[in-house]
């Protein structure tokens, strides 16, 4: 069998797509290397969106919370099998796409399943909505491999009474800053800025940290960079002119320093990327790469986003553009069905989006 489409991911844009494509009445083979919503499950227990419920709701179907409140990793999770429920989406969870190429028409992918047996699919079209955030952004420093460093953090409970240096400045740092000194957590924070940038954080976090920091129940060390970790002690390095170097007392490292996109398939399938952020290249129209019948949707569109500047909130718009288009070339009776006037309960923002919403 030829699908129309072979979609990699089961994000939150990657169920709104699978959405769109079953909506137009294509076939297509959804495919994810973990469980749906894989990031989300490797937040923090009880980690709040920094966006609110509707801008993070897809497929048309609201988020409903008991008191309109901002929703939790676990709520949204939830919600995720919800929609798969509501529209009996048919997904491949734990299924890794190892080989994919092909031209447009015609491409084909090798995969592998739990088990380790190995498959096979053959579709005219692919969609990449493979996120951002497959792999933490490491910083190549002695000892960032140590047991007691982590790229994620999961429980301010496991810091209680221990002494915890956060390595970061932006709002996950500042929010698990927050919540382990909450939990009886000795914490300190190494940031390479000179102060906490007021207007790339949360409003609320800034004025609690920085309330903190200034009663020295959270220590601060600005401009500086890990230089070399230890058990019991990270060295930081003064990003000042005189390079100073001090040990700090940890008993556990948070490297809160971001993450990157795994971009095999992307070059596996000859996909370009522009910049230091290695955007891959799209027409922002269609959502097609520079490869005919390769489709990006989501935060991937970003690519290694420092600054950010795709959300889940921006990329609504993404699954419609790109199942209208593979409609309209495989199955022009269906475009009309793939165009999205049904999202148009979705709210539209009215005022700029900044990185403070979602990071």
């Amino acid at each position: 069998m030829i699908y129309d489409a072979l979609l990699v991911g089961a994000g939150p844009i990657g169920i709104e797509m699978a959405t769109v494509l079953k909506r137009a009445g294509l076939s297509y083979m959804h495919l994810d290397s973990g469980q749906i919503g894989n990031t989300i499950t490797r937040w923090p227990r009880n980690t709040h969106f920094f966006s609110s419920p509707e801008w993070i709701a897809i497929a048309g179907v609201p988020i409903q919370t008991a008191a309109q409140e901002i929703v939790t990793g676990e709520h949204y999770l939830a919600y995720l099998r919800q929609v798969v429920e509501l529209f009996d989406l048919e997904i491949n969870t734990y299924e890794t796409v190892s080989e994919v190429g092909g031209v447009s028409g015609d491409f084909a992918a090798t995969t592998r399943d739990l088990t380790g047996a190995e498959r096979r699919y053959r579709s005219r079209s692919v969609i990449l909505a493979t996120g951002d955030m497959n792999r933490p952004r490491l910083i190549d420093v002695p000892g960032e491999n140590l047991p007691h460093v982590t790229h994620y953090w999961s429980d301010p409970h496991l810091y209680f009474r221990r002494r915890l240096l956060i390595v970061g400045g932006r709002n996950s740092a500042v929010e698990a800053a927050l919540r382990c000194w909450r939990a009886g957590a000795h914490v300190a924070i190494s940031y390479r800025g000179a102060e906490l940038d007021e207007k790339r954080l949360i409003s609320r976090l800034h004025l609690e940290i920085d309330l903190l920091i200034r009663n020295r129940q959270v220590d601060f060390y600005p401009l500086t960079e890990p230089q070399e970790i230890r058990p019991g002690v990270t060295v930081l390095r003064s990003l000042a002119s005189d390079g100073e170097k001090r040990e700090i007392a940890s008993d556990f490292v948070y490297l809160a320093t971001g993450f990157e996109m795994d971009q095999r398939l992307y070059e596996q399938l000859g996909v370009a990327v522009e910049g230091e952020e290695r955007r891959p290249v799209h027409d922002p129209a269609t959502m097609e790469t520079n490869v005919a019948g390769v489709f990006v949707v989501g935060t991937a569109v970003g690519g290694n986003q420092r600054g950010y500047k795709v959300f889940i909130t921006t990329s609504h718009e993404h699954c419609t553009k790109a199942g209208r288009t593979i409609a309209g070339r495989h199955r022009p009776d269906a475009a009309s069905a793939a165009s999205g006037s049904w999202v148009g309960n979705l709210p539209q923002r009215d005022y700029p989006l900044t990185s403070k919403d979602v990071e």
